[in-house]
């Protein structure tokens, strides 16, 4: 399935998606202090839809990534879910899971052509919001999220993530932050 119009500014996004300029910057446990980690990633963005929710219609993109450190062979992280457009409200929604025990639903108002957007969640919204298992919201708290998208040049998905991360072994809020820029390898 081709993404056409109906899929608003995410249309951009499918397909999938490969680059190695990525870099993560958190917590290490190994290393007991805050440190920079390059990282590869693979990312699929699959169109589907309509998905109607009474009078609201959804169009999405499946998605799931992984980022490996590297040449090892099990990747680091892995994400999960979905990418949503809402026409009618102008809004896109990205809801994923990580194998953690966290639960993410991010979200923003976008226009229809837009190349370039920012999409947030807050720890506590039931809206956008976040939700982690008991240990991490003991341990390393998410309490907001924040991504912003670039997919204004053809073929290339840059992306900026940071979390806000309230830690155990930190006595400030951990800045938490991803970034990379993928290329596109294939049509979705």
């Amino acid at each position: 399935m081709c993404a056409g119009p109906e899929w608003g500014p995410l249309a951009r996004l499918a397909g999938i998606w490969e680059g190695d300029r990525g870099e993560d910057v958190a917590y290490s446990n190994e290393k007991g202090s805050v440190g920079l980690t390059p990282y590869r990633e693979h990312t699929e963005l699959k169109p589907f839809g309509p998905v109607e929710n009474g009078i609201q219609t959804l169009y999405g993109l499946d998605y799931r990534m992984a980022a490996w450190r590297g040449t090892e062979e099990n990747p680091f992280h892995t994400e999960v879910g979905y990418w949503l457009w809402d026409a009618a409200e102008g809004q896109v929604m990205r809801c994923f899971l990580i194998p953690r025990g966290s639960a993410l639903i991010a979200g923003g108002l976008v226009a229809p052509d837009a190349t370039t957007y920012t999409l947030e969640s807050v720890a506590g919204s039931e809206t956008y919001g976040i939700l982690s298992n008991q240990f991490l919201a003991a341990q390393a708290r998410t309490v907001r999220y924040e991504v912003s998208i670039d997919v204004s040049e053809d073929g290339v998905f840059s992306y900026q993530e940071v979390s806000l991360i309230e830690h155990g072994k930190l006595s400030e809020h951990l800045s938490h932050t991803d970034s990379n820029t993928l290329y596109r390898i294939a049509d979705a």
